[in-house]
């Protein structure tokens, strides 16, 4: 996902580390892990860091990096196109009580698939990308455990400022410009993006030169 955005910032004296894959996604659904366990991965990762860190967290990342405002070691926290709870709510909670999106698919063993249906997969989260690069991101995403999003965010008080990125081509079946707009008051800063929900993807040079200044 950042493999173009990664070696921009590298370029720029940026030291980068990518969370690969968080506890709470994978292949295995007995195996997958919530909130909680993708919260303490990430805190592991710091261990291994020079500090202060930059975090940035895109879509359900944004759950993860709340967990660590209260971190002493992150200097700034990002938000990308990303879900930015308050104390108690869940990924379930902020969408509120209507259907998951279409794209969204409730397996029985306990995982959110994504819909098999590439172009409906497209229109609400990468419209902004030619199919055969639709496809390839369609073809990497892996199971993502239920019990990730129905997590209560413990939000601690926060100790270091925020960004928050709005994705402006965001689809009205992912986190719509509105949500994204409701949840970016609560930053330090805003920046608006000409993408859809992938910016890493899509204009991965815009994306690059505003984490830069952060």
């Amino acid at each position: 996902m950042w493999d173009d955005v990664a070696p921009l910032l590298e370029k720029a004296d940026h030291r980068v580390t990518v969370v690969d894959q968080l506890p709470s996604a994978g292949t295995d659904p007995a195996s997958l892990g919530d909130l909680s366990a993708d919260a303490a991965h990430v805190r592991r990762m710091l261990d291994h860091l020079d500090d202060p860190v930059v975090l940035v967290g895109h879509s359900y990342g944004g759950m993860v990096i709340t967990e660590l405002a209260d971190d002493p070691r992150v200097r700034h926290s990002v938000y990308l196109a990303a879900f930015w709870p308050q104390r108690g709510q869940s990924v379930m909670d902020i969408f509120g009580d209507g259907p998951l999106p279409g794209w969204v698919v409730p397996r029985d063993d306990g995982t959110l698939a994504i819909s098999d249906d590439l172009e409906a997969v497209r229109e609400a989260l990468c419209a902004d990308l030619d199919r055969e690069r639709a496809a390839e991101l369609h073809s990497h995403v892996v199971l993502q455990s239920a019990a990730s999003w129905r997590s209560p965010s413990t939000a601690p008080d926060r100790a270091h400022p925020t960004t928050y990125m709005i994705c402006e081509q965001e689809s009205v079946n992912c986190i719509p410009v509105p949500a994204q707009e409701a949840m970016s008051a609560n930053a330090d800063n805003v920046v608006r993006l000409p993408s859809a929900h992938f910016a890493q993807l899509s204009i991965p040079d815009d994306l690059a030169e505003a984490l830069g200044r952060i």
